[in-house]
C-alpha cells in the first residue's frame, strides 16, 4: 500500500508535468525573438495599430479583450482569430460573440503591414502580432507600454467547444476567479491587475441587468450597487432595451487606461459582480485600494500580469505554424 508521502507525490506528478512544460515553452519566447528575421516588426505593428486607433477608440478595448479571450482558450495561440465555414470556431461560441469586430481588424491590419514588407513575410505569427498590438493600444490610451516577449506560434485547431467554461463570467465570485485565473498559472494580484482592464471596456446591458432590476426577492438592486449609479444604469438600459446598447465599465474616464476603475469599486460602482466583488471580499480589498491610491503600482502590477497572461499555453519552436491568414490555417 501507498504511504501518504507517495500518494501526495503521484497526485502532484500531472501539476509538476504541465509546469515544466509551461516553463519550456516560457524559456523559448523573448524580446529580441524576431532581431535577425523581422527586426522592425514592433514598429510595422505600431503604425498599423496608430492608423486604426485614428479610426475608432474601439481599437484599444476590442483588442485588449481579444488578447484575453484568446490566452484563457487553448493558451495565445491566435485561435480565436479563426472563423469557421459551419459557425464552430471559438469566436462563434455565445461568450464571444461580443467580441468588437474592430479587435480582429485590427491584428489583420497589423498582419498586412507585416507581411507587406519583403523582410518579414510570412514570418511574424498572428498570436505575436496580437500581443503587441494589445500592448500598444494600452499604451495609446495612457497605460503603461512594456516589452513584449515574442516566438509564439499560431494554433491550428479552433472550437466553440473549447471556450466553455474558460471565460470568467460577470457574475463571478472571487473564488470562481481565483480557481480560474490559477489553473493559468496567474494569482489573485493578477486578477485585480486585470479586472483593471475594464477602465476602458464597455459592456452590454444583459451582461448586468439582474443587478439592477431583478437582483433577488428582498432587493432589487443589488445593494452592493452604489444606489445612484444603479438609478444611472437603469436610464441607460431600461426595460426591453435594443440588445446593442453598450454601457461604458468606468463611469468616470472610459477612454483612458488609469487606476480609476479601483476607485469606482471603492465607491460601488463596478459594472459587474465580478468587478464589485474585488472591494467587498476582504480577501482581495487591499489590493483594490492599493492600486486605487497608487496608479503607478496598478501599472507595474499589470504589465506583470500582462507578461504572465502571454506565456499562457503558447505554441514555439516546431509546434503550430505561422498562419499566412490570421483567419484560416495554413
Amino acid at each position: 500500500m501507498m504511504n501518504q508521502k507517495t500518494t501526495s507525490l503521484m497526485t502532484l506528478l500531472p501539476l509538476i508535468v504541465v509546469l515544466l512544460i509551461s516553463n519550456t515553452a516560457n524559456a523559448q519566447l523573448r524580446t529580441n525573438f524576431y532581431n535577425a528575421t523581422c527586426p522592425n516588426v514592433e514598429a510595422l505593428v505600431r503604425a498599423a495599430v496608430q492608423a486604426k486607433f485614428r479610426q475608432t477608440f474601439v481599437t484599444a478595448p476590442a483588442t485588449l479583450r481579444l488578447f484575453f479571450h484568446d490566452c484563457f482558450v487553448r493558451g495565445c495561440d491566435a485561435s480565436v482569430m479563426m472563423a469557421s465555414p459551419s459557425g464552430n470556431a471559438e469566436k462563434d461560441h455565445p461568450d464571444n460573440l461580443s467580441l468588437a469586430g474592430d479587435g480582429f481588424d485590427t491584428v489583420i491590419r497589423a498582419k498586412a503591414a507585416v507581411d507587406i514588407n519583403t523582410n518579414c513575410t510570412n514570418k511574424v505569427s498572428c498570436a505575436d502580432i496580437l500581443a503587441l498590438a494589445t500592448r500598444d493600444v494600452v499604451a495609446l490610451v495612457g497605460g503603461p507600454s512594456y516589452p513584449v516577449e515574442l516566438g509564439r506560434r499560431d494554433g491550428r485547431i479552433s472550437t466553440s467547444a473549447s471556450v466553455q467554461g474558460r471565460l470568467p463570467g460577470p457574475g463571478f465570485s472571487l473564488n470562481q476567479l481565483n480557481t480560474l485565473f490559477a489553473s493559468h498559472g496567474l494569482d489573485q494580484t493578477d486578477v485585480v491587475a486585470l479586472s483593471g482592464a475594464h477602465t476602458i471596456g464597455f459592456s452590454h446591458c444583459n451582461r448586468f441587468s439582474r443587478r439592477i432590476y431583478n437582483f433577488s426577492p428582498a432587493n432589487r438592486i443589488d445593494p452592493s450597487l452604489n444606489l445612484q449609479y444603479a438609478l444611472q444604469l437603469r436610464q441607460m438600459c431600461p426595460v426591453n432595451v435594443d440588445p446593442t446598447i453598450a454601457v461604458n465599465m468606468d463611469p468616470t474616464s472610459p477612454n483612458r487606461f488609469d487606476n480609476a476603475y479601483f476607485r469606482n469599486l471603492q465607491g460601488g460602482r463596478g459594472l459587474f459582480t465580478s468587478d464589485q466583488v474585488l472591494f467587498t471580499d476582504t480577501r482581495s480589498r487591499a489590493t483594490v485600494n492599493q492600486f486605487a491610491l497608487n496608479n503607478a503600482a496598478f501599472g507595474r502590477a499589470f504589465v506583470l500580469a500582462m507578461t504572465k497572461l502571454g506565456r499562457v499555453g503558447v505554441l514555439t519552436g516546431n509546434q503550430g505554424e505561422i498562419r499566412i491568414d490570421c483567419t484560416t490555417p495554413n
